[in-house]
């Protein structure tokens, strides 16, 4: 079975800089709030450099990724 990593996002500390949509737009938006929102909960190998490098992007960390046992990533 396939690792899948978890996604979790803090929407309180979003300050609406886009770099995560900019990065991984299969996983992230912006709404109409200018706010990021999340369009998945979690993704495989196949998608983890760029998620990894969205939530490395975020200027105040409101986006934290999780391996499967839990293990804090970014």
């Amino acid at each position: 079975m396939e690792k899948k990593y978890t996604i979790k996002y803090d929407r309180k500390k979003c300050i609406g800089a886009g770099t995560c949509a900019k990065i991984a737009p299969e996983t992230w938006k912006i709404d109409k709030e200018g706010l990021a929102v999340k369009k998945k909960s979690s993704f495989t190998k196949k998608d983890y450099g760029k998620n990894v490098k969205a939530a490395k992007s975020c200027p105040v960390f409101a986006i934290e990724i999780y391996d499967e046992d839990g293990k804090k990533i970014v």
